[in-house]
């Protein structure tokens, strides 16, 4: 599980849920008469606690589970998402009408008012996640690669050191003159020898992370996923194939990444 792929949107999602089951232990109903009061609280009836406020919490728990999880499980061929999204819109479907239909002499209590709020916005925030683009942000920010590795390493610039500032430059493969102390100018070539040609310039491997999640298909061009890469991890590209990437994971698999729009760079 990567809790890094979660968005703001889960992040609405699971704030909504606490504060749903924060509201379930207050007062569902209070009546007050003739110097009389008395009130019924959530729990009093089971199917209230467990089947509309306990049935969103878990519709939360099972969209967040289903983004943290590396592959999408299905239950009876729905996906976990949109299960956990069906519930959170039965529960704020429910608590409407009983918000609507509160009986005479009978006022609302905390725990109704404060539920359907936390319900609405909870619906709201699974069924606009996939349609918002503000929602699919990262909840984590992805943090800056501390070093590259073996791949991508930028040579120190500091004094002493090549391609230091004020420090000569001597040609890639030149070998030192005899005598001539190391690092120091190269003399010109003589009249009519050939010039050494730059080694061209290759692909240098660096950190990326997608904004989200996206395939990594086999090199052998297989069309079934190898892996699949999440928003919110530092992924290595190694090499460049056209406008593909062939990416290596945490764990060393190695595939290409087709679709690269949107990649952030390390």
């Amino acid at each position: 599980m990567n809790i890094r792929s979660l968005t703001r949107g889960d992040g609405v999602v699971i704030g909504a849920a606490v504060l749903l089951f924060i509201a379930s232990f207050l007062d569902l109903y209070s009546y007050s008469a003739s110097g009389f009061s008395d009130s019924q609280g959530v729990w009093d009836n089971l199917g209230t606690g467990l089947g509309t406020y306990m049935g969103a919490v878990i519709g939360a728990a099972l969209i967040v589970l289903n983004r943290c999880m590396p592959q999408q499980r299905k239950v009876l061929g729905l996906d976990l998402g949109m299960v956990g999204t069906g519930f959170t819109i039965l529960s704020a479907w429910t608590l409407f009408w009983t918000l609507v239909d509160v009986p005479d002499h009978i006022s609302a209590g905390a725990g109704l008012v404060l539920g359907f709020i936390a319900a609405l916005v909870l619906a709201g925030a699974a069924v606009a996640t996939p349609l918002v683009p503000a929602l699919q942000g990262a909840l984590i920010p992805a943090p800056k690669p501390v070093a590259p590795g073996p791949y991508g390493a930028q040579p120190p610039t500091g004094y002493g050191y090549p391609g230091a500032q004020g420090a000569p430059q001597q040609q890639y493969g030149a070998q030192p003159q005899q005598g001539q102390p190391y690092g120091s100018p190269q003399p010109a070539p003589a009249q009519g020898a050939a010039p050494q040609q730059a080694a061209p310039a290759d692909f240098s491997p660096f950190w990326f992370a997608v904004p989200v999640t996206r395939p990594l298909f086999a090199e052998d061009g297989s069309p079934t996923p190898i892996a699949e890469l999440a928003p919110g991890t530092w992924y290595l590209a190694v090499e460049q194939r056209g406008a593909a990437l062939v990416a290596q994971t945490q764990d060393g698999r190695r595939g290409v990444l087709q679709d690269t729009s949107g990649i952030q760079r390390g």
